[in-house]
């Protein structure tokens, strides 16, 4: 018969985002929960007997108990069996969201993985944990599975979040290490990774899920979980990525040149219904007019209204006024003084002070008509 089950990871429930807008941190924050309700469908949609979490289901240890009970309900829609890993976001210590969840009475098909030893799921498979204790770890915790004696007929599946450093970006996170061969070693058909936040190949047998719900603009492949079939002991496993995010983040940089400016959501290559979905970054560069400038602040915020968040980043966009761009402030009087002081102050120091006061001031002369 086999087995099949989700692998997904890091859903880090409670996330902050404080970098972002009150407003939007909150539909981001419940936006993680949603996701995890709708991988809990599609589990039960999919007939799985797992579902495999391979750490940081928590942003922290100190997450609140209405938000465990949020997550406990969550879980609902999907009776099979949850294997819930406890990451480096989420240690196992003695006062942990671990700990706190088992006071809330968890129903039988939800297991806490917070100990180094086998858990057999029925007949077919039997599932060796790695749990982090403390949020880095220098030792190799997945090295126990080399051991760990399992009945033959039974399919062995390795859950550990960290990482396989000899094969992530330079740059990734050390601590918590995996052998990028530990699959092999310890006979695994599948081990299941937490920990990087994109889907990632390591081998055949050796997959990161990532993120299901994107946190961040690093352009690594998030928002998916993995179903994931295996026949029999030995036997290739499948892989099929299904795509579950609620939002998607993108960042851009682009070049605007003078007259450029048309629809700037045409280059983020989406849908119009899908536009509300984004978080979107814009590093603007290159040299344009006021008459540019002001069609772009139009442009930019025609385009925030219709996404979930835009963020601007203007500071390589040169604002240089032509003669024809001054000369169409027809005006008199302080104005016309304070816009001739303006000009003077284009070659000086505060130069980027005086191009946006011309601007700001090109923009409200269009719209009062001259």
């Amino acid at each position: 018969m086999g087995i099949n089950f989700l692998h997904t990871a890091d859903l880090q429930i409670g996330k902050g985002f404080g970098q972002l807008p009150s407003e939007i941190s909150v539909v981001l924050r419940n936006a993680r929960l949603e996701t995890l309700k709708k991988i809990a469908v599609l589990a039960r949609e999919r007939h799985v007997d797992a579902v495999l979490a391979a750490g940081d289901c928590f942003d922290d240890i100190a997450v609140g108990d209405e938000t465990l009970r949020r997550f406990k309900v969550a879980l609902e829609p999907f009776g099979g069996t949850w294997v819930l890993l406890p990451g480096n976001h989420d240690p196992a210590t003695a006062e942990s969201p671990w700990s706190r969840l088992k006071r809330l009475t968890l129903p039988d098909n939800v297991i806490i993985a917070d100990e180094p030893v086998p858990v057999v799921l029925g007949d077919e498979a039997v599932i060796l944990p790695a749990p982090l204790r403390r949020r880095r770890d220098a030792a190799d915790l997945t090295e126990w599975f080399d051991t760990a004696e399992t009945d033959d007929h039974l399919i062995r599946i390795g859950l550990a979040h960290g990482s396989v450093s000899e094969f992530l970006p330079v740059g990734s996170e050390a601590a918590n290490p995996v052998a990028m061969d530990r699959a092999a070693r310890a006979r695994l058909d599948y081990l299941a990774l937490g920990d990087w936040h994109g889907k990632l190949q390591v081998t055949n047998r050796t997959w990161y899920a990532g993120t299901p719900e994107p946190d961040r603009f690093r352009a690594n492949e998030p928002g998916y979980v993995l179903h994931v079939a295996i026949e029999a002991p030995g036997a290739e496993p499948t892989i099929e990525p299904i795509a579950v995010a609620a939002y998607r983040w993108m960042e851009q940089t682009r070049d605007i040149m003078p007259g450029g400016v048309d629809d700037v959501s045409q280059g983020l290559n989406v849908p119009e219904a899908e536009l509300a979905r984004l978080i979107v970054r814009l590093e603007l560069q290159g040299t344009i007019d006021l008459g540019t400038r002001t069609a772009l602040d139009e442009a930019l915020g025609d385009l925030g209204a219709r996404v979930q968040y835009l963020d601007v980043d203007d500071a390589k966009l040169a604002v240089e006024p032509t003669e024809d761009d001054l000369d169409t402030i027809d005006t008199a009087g302080f104005v016309r003084t304070g816009m001739e002081r303006l000009r003077e102050e284009l070659n000086g120091p505060e130069a980027e002070t005086a191009r946006r006061a011309l601007a700001l001031l090109y923009g409200l002369h269009q719209k009062t008509g001259g």
